[in-house]
C-alpha cells in the first residue's frame, strides 16, 4: 500500500515537472512571441523576458525582428535602349507585424526573395543603361518602392534599402564605351591645348611684337642695301627645299627683273606712307653706278669720253700699196671693205687725232690685205685655165 502510494507521488511530481517546463517560455530581447489557444492567434505579442502559457492547448512561436539582409540572385535582361544587362543585388528588410508576418504569408522568407527577382527584372526593362550605370541612386528608390508595395500592408515587412551590386555588360558594350571615353577624353585634351596655344599666342604676341617687328625691319634694310644677300637667301631657300626629297617645282626670278617692273610702274603721288616704303627698299648700291643710269635716263649731258693712251707710230706702207688705195678706192662698191674704209674716213674728222690716225691706219691695212687677196685669187684662176686637157689616145 505505501509502494503504491510512492508510486502515485513520482507520478504526480513528474507530471508536474512536465506541465511546469510546457507553461514557461523565454523569449529574446530581438524576438516577439506570438501565443496560439488551441489554434487561435492571442491578441498582443509577448515581449521578451520570461512568460507562462497554458501547458495544455497554448503555443508560443518566435519571430526574429532584425534586419535581414538578403541577396538577390543575378538577373539578366534588356534595358530600354535594347542592351542586354546581367543585375545582382541585395535586399535590406525587418518585420514590423509579427502576427501578419506568420499569419499572412506561409514563408516571408521565401515570398521577398520572389519579389526582389520580379522587381529587379521589372526596373532593369524600366531603365536605360546609362541610368544602371550613373543613376543608382535613383533605380534603388524605384527599386525599393516596387518590392515595398506589396510587403509591408498585407505581409507586415518593411524594406529598409535595397542596393544593386553589379551590373554586367557585354563585351562588345564595353569596348564601345572605353572606345566613347577614349574620345571624349581626347576632344576635352585637344580643346585644353588649343585653348592653352591661344592664350600664350597672344601673350607671346603682345611681348615679342616689338622686338619682332625691329629685327624683320633691320633685317630687311640690310638685304636691301646689297642685292647679293638676297640672291644668297634665295639660293638658301631653293637647297632647303630640295632637300626634302619632294617634287616640287622651283623657278626663281632673278631680283632685277622684278625692279625693272617696279620701275616702269607709275608711281603713286599724293602717298608719303608709298615713298617712304619705296626708299627703304630701294637698292643702295655702287653710289657711280647709280649716278651714271640716272645721267642715262635723264638724258642730260653725256660722260667724258675715256682716254686712250698713245700708241707707237705704224709703219709706213710701201709705193706699192700706196698707188693701190686710189684703184680700190675706184673700184665697184660691191667691195665691203673699201665701203667700210670710206665709212671710217667719214667719220675720222669727228674724233681725236690719235683716234683718227689709228682710224686711216687700219682702213688702209684692210684695203691693202683685200688688194693682196684678190690678186692672189686672180693669178691662181688664170694658172688654171692654162692648164690643158690630157691627149685622147684615140685621136
Amino acid at each position: 500500500m505505501i509502494g503504491v502510494i510512492l508510486v502515485i507521488l513520482v507520478i504526480l511530481v513528474v507530471a508536474g515537472l512536465v506541465a511546469t517546463g510546457r507553461a514557461m517560455r523565454v523569449v529574446q530581447q530581438y524576438e516577439q512571441g506570438i501565443v496560439f489557444r488551441f489554434g487561435k492567434v492571442l491578441p498582443g505579442t509577448r515581449g521578451p523576458g520570461l512568460h507562462v502559457i497554458r501547458p495544455v492547448g497554448d503555443r508560443m512561436q518566435k519571430v526574429n525582428m532584425q534586419i535581414i539582409a538578403m541577396a538577390v540572385p543575378a538577373q539578366e535582361g534588356i534595358t530600354r535602349d535594347n542592351v542586354s544587362v546581367r543585375v545582382d543585388a541585395v535586399v535590406y528588410f525587418r518585420v514590423v507585424d509579427p502576427i501578419k508576418a506568420t499569419v499572412n504569408v506561409q514563408n516571408y522568407m521565401f515570398a521577398v526573395s520572389q519579389q526582389a527577382q520580379t522587381s529587379l527584372r521589372s526596373i532593369i526593362g524600366q531603365s536605360e543603361m546609362d541610368q544602371l550605370l550613373a543613376e543608382r541612386a535613383t533605380v534603388n528608390k524605384e527599386l525599393r518602392r516596387i518590392i515595398d508595395e506589396p510587403t509591408e500592408g498585407p505581409w507586415g515587412i518593411r524594406v529598409e534599402r535595397v542596393e544593386i551590386k553589379d551590373v554586367s555588360l557585354p563585351e562588345g558594350m564595353k569596348r564601345s564605351m572605353s572606345r566613347q571615353a577614349e574620345a571624349e577624353r581626347e576632344r576635352r585634351a585637344r580643346i585644353i591645348t588649343a585653348d592653352g596655344e591661344y592664350q600664350a599666342s597672344k601673350r607671346l604676341a603682345a611681348a615679342a611684337n616689338v622686338q619682332a617687328s625691329k629685327r624683320l625691319a633691320a633685317a630687311a634694310n640690310v638685304m636691301a642695301r646689297d642685292p647679293a644677300a638676297l640672291q644668297l637667301r634665295l639660293l638658301q631657300t631653293v637647297v632647303e627645299v630640295a632637300a626634302e626629297r619632294n617634287s616640287t617645282l622651283v623657278m626663281p626670278i632673278p631680283v632685277e627683273m622684278l625692279r625693272f617692273f617696279d620701275k616702269l610702274a607709275p608711281a603713286t603721288t599724293g602717298s608719303e606712307k608709298s615713298a617712304a616704303d619705296s626708299a627703304s627698299m630701294a637698292d643702295f648700291g655702287d653710289e657711280a653706278v647709280a649716278e651714271a643710269e640716272a645721267g642715262a635716263e635723264l638724258g642730260g649731258a653725256t660722260a667724258a669720253p675715256l682716254e686712250i693712251p698713245d700708241l707707237p707710230p705704224i709703219p709706213g706702207i710701201t709705193a706699192e700699196l700706196g698707188d693701190a688705195i686710189p684703184a680700190v678706192s675706184d673700184a665697184a662698191p660691191a667691195i665691203g671693205d673699201a665701203e667700210s674704209a670710206a665709212d671710217l674716213g667719214d667719220t675720222v674728222p669727228e674724233q681725236d687725232p690719235p683716234v683718227a690716225r689709228r682710224t686711216a691706219a687700219g682702213g688702209q691695212r684692210r684695203a691693202a690685205g683685200g688688194q693682196q687677196r684678190r690678186a692672189a685669187g686672180g693669178q691662181r684662176r688664170a694658172a688654171g685655165s692654162q692648164r690643158t686637157p690630157p691627149a685622147d689616145p684615140d685621136a
